[in-house]
């Protein structure tokens, strides 16, 4: 009995090496990656903001060609396709102060630019890439305000044509998505409402014809409600 069990023991210890070496290597796989999800910017939505710029004169005919502060709101709504493309409708509105230096001619007379309101409706289209959109925007333009002629600050009896309050805008700008349902912009943007030229009043500007314009450059904010913002994630 012992010798059987010795010879066990003994054929037991020789296969041991070779059923080890039959055996296959144990494979590990190594975990992916982790992929951060990729947020998806949509710009389709209503959104209302504010700004603050300023407006320098096209043409210093009758007006300074100094910077005035301006500052105002806007509101519109933007729609998203095709799918990097943005097409929308905006209104805005700026307030501007009143005081203009004016021109003076050469017999004294003066001769003050008051415009202190500038409007628009207008259409903008746009491409973006993410949180960023580039845009184009144009149509009509609105002021309030008008001209003034005096000498020596005594108000002078004149007539004039043109002075519109309706005319026409372009403009461009950027505009950048730095918070779900928030985002701002920097624009640029040109009014036009055409000429004028007094044809009755002191000698000195009867006949002077200026060009009505304006150029703005503004930066601001606007809230996007409901789709505007980061809209989905993906995997």
């Amino acid at each position: 009995m012992r010798t059987i069990l010795i010879g066990a023991a003994a054929l037991l210890a020789l296969a041991a090496p070779a059923a080890a070496a039959d055996m296959q290597p144990r494979t590990y796989t190594k975990a992916p990656a982790y992929t951060p999800p990729q947020v998806i910017y949509n710009w389709t939505g209503f959104y209302i903001g504010g700004h603050i710029g300023g407006a320098f004169a096209g043409d210093s005919t009758f007006q300074s060609s100094d910077a005035r502060f301006l500052g105002g709101v806007q509101g519109g709504f933007d729609y998203q396709f095709a799918p990097n493309w943005v097409v929308g409708i905006e209104a805005q509105y700026s307030w501007l102060p009143t005081k203009n230096n004016g021109v003076t001619f050469p017999l004294g007379t003066q001769v003050t630019s008051n415009t202190d309101q500038l409007g628009s409706v207008t259409g903008r289209i746009g491409y973006t890439w993410g949180p960023t959109l580039l845009y184009a925007k144009g149509g009509y333009a609105w002021r309030n305000g008008g001209l003034g002629v005096n000498v020596a600050g005594v108000p002078q009896a004149f007539t004039a044509t043109g002075n519109s309050k309706d005319g026409y805008t372009v403009g461009a700008g950027l505009e950048y998505m730095f918070a779900p349902n928030w985002s701002a912009k920097a624009e640029y943007q040109y009014y036009n409402f055409g000429s004028t030229t007094i044809t009755a009043g002191p000698a000195d500007v009867v006949g002077v014809r200026g060009r009505d314009d304006e150029h703005t450059v503004k930066v601001g904010v606007n809230y996007r409600f409901g789709w505007g913002g980061p809209a989905a994630s993906r995997y």
